[in-house]
């Protein structure tokens, strides 16, 4: 179930994007401290083409959807996730979790959302990934380099559209 943040989430989601495994996996990678995060929160909250959402498994908050390049008549924008990992993993979650998260953002994107296409970025190392996004119906359609802590890397686009997803 995704729901929209709340307050008290704030600290909680900051401490599951500050988690080693999900910056490693990120295109920033340092940690981020509160100020940061308070700036980040401020901007986003007033921004209608942005979109936060907690994905709670199980009842329990465990991961973040963030959606961008919402607005009306869009009918393409980029989302991006991460999890709670020490929680997941310590309960044993983490796989059921991670396939929850995505079956449910793509559900809100093709939904409420109203979407057609759906696409996002990934790190091309990072086959985990890569490889539960093609599970869902995701083709990869192009790939670049960024920049990622002043160092190049390869970052793989993907995208599905609401029709592949039927």
């Amino acid at each position: 179930m995704l729901r929209h943040v709340r307050e008290h989430d704030l600290e909680i989601i900051r401490g599951w994007r500050n988690h080693p495994k999900v910056r490693a996996a990120s295109l920033t990678t340092h940690e981020i401290g509160p100020d940061e995060h308070a700036r980040w929160w401020a901007a986003l909250s007033g921004d209608p083409s942005r979109q936060v959402l907690v994905y709670e498994h199980a009842g329990v908050p465990s991961g973040v959807v963030t959606f961008a390049g919402l607005g009306p008549g869009v009918t393409t924008a980029a989302w991006g996730f991460y999890l709670d990992i020490d929680g997941l993993e310590s309960s044993g979650e983490l796989l059921r979790a991670w396939i929850g998260l995505e079956r449910a953002a793509i559900e809100h994107a093709f939904g409420p959302l109203g979407l057609v296409r759906l696409r996002g970025e990934v790190l091309e190392d990072n086959e985990s990934v890569r490889r539960l996004h093609r599970r869902f119906g995701f083709a990869e359609i192009g790939s670049g380099t960024r920049a990622v802590d002043g160092v190049d890397r390869n970052v793989i686009t993907i995208q599905l559209s609401r029709e592949d997803n039927a």
